[in-house]
């Protein structure tokens, strides 16, 4: 049968700026984008029920064991990045479907988890909403030098975000189950018991994957040790954060704030909670959407296709 390559959750419709799919169609592979979310699993299975290859941006979209039961003619499927927790790649696998993998930007993530950090600091979303209103100063801000900065989990993100630390003059400790006193210190920092850099930061930023064992590793408990002058960064995964606790966290004045890019559920949905919860800086898990991640990411998933239909996979992913 011909090839149908479905390019998913392409939310912006620029695929096809940063990647030469016209030259698989020349070569009579078919091309679909889809700009929006798909509202249920059906929904997904009925758009990609003739796709023999598929181009999955980050987690936006999950591909559970179900999905490729569903899903017999699907050969391909790539990811961007190299790792996607939304894949059960063992029931790709035993599906028949090769799973691959693209390179990634090291700096697009960590360079926007340090301007929401310092947007929250100095309330700079209020602050323009509110001299586009008329008024001049209408908050006091906070300074990051001689402050504690806490970095949950100290991986290629958070190393990156102990320099920058650092660099503003703090003081930085980590924690994460694995975490050894050497590794720390290579980055910068210093290890700390959880409980003791929640107790002791001035701002703390989550860096881990998502796993079973780390969901919700923050929770009413962490929160409270941060306190009323503390804020908390999330530029990794919703779920990392107990949603509810923080909720109230904000609305009752546990901390000072919080600025986030990712949520329990994406797109973030009208009228939730979050998005009316005062001292909080939300973007739209911006953290990768960047011109120089999209040709790693579109420019790699092309190459991906282009060595499977050569007999040849590159950066396959297996369980």
């Amino acid at each position: 049968m011909p090839h149908r390559l479905a390019i998913l959750d392409d939310y912006q419709d620029v695929a096809r700026g940063f990647a030469d799919w016209a030259a698989l169609e020349a070569d009579g592979v078919s091309v679909a984008t889809f700009r929006e979310p798909f509202a249920s699993q059906d929904a997904l299975v009925s758009a990609l029920a003739d796709s023999t290859m598929v181009v999955a941006m980050r987690e936006r979209t999950a591909f559970p064991r179900e999905v490729f039961e569903k899903l017999p003619v699907l050969q391909l499927l790539v990811t961007t990045g190299m790792a996607n927790a939304s894949i059960d790649v063992a029931a790709a696998a035993e599906h028949g479907v090769t799973v691959c993998g693209t390179p990634g930007s090291p700096t697009a993530a960590p360079e926007l988890t340090w301007a929401l950090l310092l947007a929250c600091a100095r309330h700079l979303p209020a602050e323009e909403n509110s001299l586009r209103a008329g008024s001049w100063q209408s908050t006091v801000g906070v300074e990051l030098a001689g402050k504690t900065l806490g970095i949950v989990g100290l991986g290629k993100i958070g190393r990156r975000i102990a320099g920058y630390g650092q660099a503003f003059g703090m003081d930085v400790v980590a924690w994460s189950q694995n975490l050894t006193e050497e590794a720390a210190a290579e980055a910068g920092a210093r290890l700390v018991s959880k409980d003791e850099l929640f107790r002791a930061s001035d701002v703390a930023t989550l860096h881990l994957r998502l796993s079973p064992r780390s969901e919700n590793t923050v929770g009413e408990e962490e929160l409270r040790l941060l306190g009323p002058e503390g804020i908390l960064v999330n530029t990794a995964r919703g779920p990392l954060v107990d949603q509810e606790a923080l909720i109230r966290a904000l609305n009752e004045g546990w901390i000072r704030g919080a600025a986030l890019d990712v949520f329990d559920q994406e797109p973030l949905q009208a009228g939730h909670p979050l998005l009316a919860a005062p001292n909080t800086v939300l973007s739209p898990h911006l953290g990768y959407v960047t011109r120089e991640s999209y040709r790693q990411f579109y420019g790699g998933a092309f190459e991906d296709v282009t060595a499977w239909l050569a007999g040849e996979p590159i950066r396959t992913i297996t369980p």
